[in-house]
């Protein structure tokens, strides 16, 4: 079994920065490709950003610039700093990787989410 588990949400006032972390533990054999989405009250969740096992990154247009993500592979951790943030920023952020549990298996896993909350 895998968990992912997210921290560093919380309040903010707009042109602040927070840092989300994600750890991933259990049973794992290697971790491909980890990202950050994100979903706000009445619309779909969103990709924010993600980041290859070759640390590839990729982002959302709305963030690039000021997010950044990252990954500590000796620890299952991956990070996501947010800086200059804005109103509409304001969402659940769920962590989420492609694991392996051994050589011949993928599966994709969550975080069960942080609540990230920017005022004006």
């Amino acid at each position: 079994q895998v968990q992912l588990v997210e921290s560093g949400g919380g309040l903010v006032q707009a042109g602040g920065s927070l840092r989300l972390s994600c750890a991933a533990s259990g049973s794992i054999f290697r971790i491909n490709a980890m990202g950050w989405y994100r979903q706000a009250p009445g619309k779909q969740r969103e990709l924010v950003a993600g980041i290859s096992s070759g640390g590839n990154t990729n982002y959302a247009d709305s963030v690039k610039g000021r997010f950044t993500i990252s990954r500590d592979n000796a620890k299952n951790t991956w990070y996501l700093q947010m800086n200059s943030l804005k109103p509409e920023d304001t969402a659940v952020y769920y962590c989420n990787a492609e694991v392996g549990t051994n050589p011949w298996r993928l599966a994709n896993y969550w975080g069960q989410g942080t609540q990230v909350t920017v005022s004006s």
